[in-house]
């Protein structure tokens, strides 16, 4: 076998060849903007995406806004279903009429968003935290509006019933005022 030796291989610079590099990168299709107005640096980057776009800009207090609602629905959901009779006299200052199975349902309810409130507080996915603060907001309105409705049947105004309602307003507002800042897109910096 004879030895033969290769002449020595001819490298192509493409960090100084920009013609060469542009060409190479736009058949890469990275480069430019995508739809989102994001510029990758490379293919790896365009399709894994840009780690900074999912992280979550969470508003002040929104953690333990989500804590306190999970405790608050918890404990409201086993008073409703352990004693019935009492909650309904709490708030109505009446003596519950018929069965206390609506009432006991209305805890099983509550401890199922009660349930929806402890996962969203260990996520960190923004859909689901979007979800469990849409859940709650949807809550406290049906909530409002149900007591409105059955104060107006029964034709009487207990305090403890319009402190319940003021209290619906004022977590309404606030799971709300979360649901919005969260959703909102962040400045691009």
């Amino acid at each position: 076998m004879s030895s033969k030796s290769h002449p020595p291989l001819m490298k192509k610079h493409s960090q100084t060849d920009l013609i060469s590099r542009l060409k190479s990168r736009k058949i890469l299709g990275v480069g430019g903007e995508d739809d989102d107005g994001e510029v990758h640096r490379s293919k790896i980057s365009q399709m894994l995406g840009n780690e900074l776009k999912f992280a979550v800009r969470e508003p002040i207090g929104l953690r333990v806004w989500i804590l306190i609602s999970a405790v608050g629905f918890t404990l409201m959901a086993i008073t409703a279903l352990v004693f019935p009779n009492q909650l309904y006299e709490l708030v109505f200052e009446e003596e519950l009429s018929t069965t206390s199975i609506s009432v006991r349902l209305y805890g099983a309810a509550l401890l199922s968003l009660a349930l929806i409130m402890w996962n969203g507080l260990y996520t960190a996915e923004k859909v689901i935290i979007q979800w469990t603060l849409l859940s709650e907001a949807c809550y406290f309105a049906v909530q409002f509006l149900v007591t409105c409705v059955t104060l107006i049947e029964i034709g009487i105004l207990p305090n403890a019933a319009m402190l319940l309602l003021l209290s619906r307003v004022l977590f309404f507002v606030v799971t709300v005022a979360y649901y919005y800042h969260l959703g909102r897109k962040p400045k691009k910096i």
